[in-house]
């Protein structure tokens, strides 16, 4: 009696349940990871205005004023450089000027804040213009 082995492999109906399995799967990950590359940048964005902040206060406690531009945090040594806005992808950090001096009206009021040039606005639903 001659027998044929029956040959190795996978049948079409079970090829197509596992890529329609896949599919699936692929596409609940899929919203999950942007979400979480959203927030990733969103936590970078914190911390790099909330470092900014801090560095401006550090200058104005240094020196007395506040400093006159944003690269110059980086040519006094407060920052090594100028960290890129996670948000646009460029180093378009948009500065708020504080309000001037009545005693010294002529002076430059110098830079009290720093806000991201993103038109964007983030997962709670705040522009990040606005953080």
């Amino acid at each position: 009696m001659v027998r044929r082995a029956r040959q190795a492999g996978f049948t079409l109906l079970e090829l197509i349940t596992v890529i329609a399995i896949v599919a699936v799967l692929a596409g609940v990950a899929l919203p999950q990871y942007r979400a979480a590359i959203v927030q990733s940048k969103e936590a970078v964005l914190r911390e790099d205005l909330f470092r900014f902040r801090d560095t401006i206060d550090q200058y104005m406690a240094d020196k007395g004023v506040y400093p006159p531009t944003l690269e110059s945090l980086v040519e006094q040594g407060y920052l090594r450089l100028m960290p890129k806005d996670p948000m646009t992808g460029a180093v378009d950090w948009v500065p708020v000027p504080a309000e001037v001096d009545p005693e010294n009206p002529g002076e430059e009021p110098g830079i009290y804040d720093v806000k991201s040039a993103s038109t964007g606005v983030s997962l709670s639903g705040a522009p990040y213009s606005e953080w």
